[in-house]
């Protein structure tokens, strides 16, 4: 009986051995567990500060690309400004207008053709005949085209155009 008790015995200080190194191991990963979340605890804040830093630094370079946009896009606005008013297209042209501009080309068309005439009578020209005519072809050029004109023009588009080549192939028929 006594190698009974010793077995016995024995048995029970294995199990109360494994039972206390399960505590002592249950306490180790509890230890491991805190000092984790103790850790993860600590590296939000930092996390945070970073890209607190890292979004401070995308706003700053986000805010000088925005500011270079605007100052380039009121540059490209006081340049477009600047042309209008130097060509007055800030209203559109009236009939008057271009009624204005049509005599002045005429009186500028009488004024080439006379010298013109008279460089041809000093003999410095031997022709006029490159010059152009005044009077009612003048005014008729310098005229927009009417509305029937338009559409002639329009439809002369529109029609297919065929290339030398197959003409002439088939003339060769």
């Amino acid at each position: 009986m006594s190698d009974e008790k010793s077995k016995v015995s024995d048995k029970a200080s294995e199990i109360a051995k494994n039972i206390w190194l399960a505590g002592v191991g249950a306490y180790g990963k509890a230890v491991e567990d805190a000092q984790g979340r103790l850790e993860k605890a600590m590296e939000p804040p930092k996390l945070f500060r970073d890209l607190v830093k890292a979004g401070t630094a995308l706003e700053d370079d986000a805010r000088e690309a925005l500011e270079s946009t605007a100052a380039a896009k009121s540059s490209v606005e006081e340049r477009i400004n600047r042309v209008r008013e130097n060509f007055h297209m800030q209203r559109p042209a009236r009939i008057e207008d271009l009624t204005a501009l049509h005599k002045k080309v005429d009186q500028l068309t009488r004024k080439v053709d006379k010298l013109s005439k008279a460089l041809t009578e000093q003999g410095v020209v031997k022709s006029a005949s490159g010059a152009r005519k005044t009077g009612s072809t003048a005014k008729t050029a310098a005229k927009a085209p009417t509305k029937a004109a338009r559409k002639k023009v329009a439809s002369k588009k529109k029609a297919p155009t065929r290339s030398k080549s197959a003409a002439s192939k088939r003339k060769a028929k």
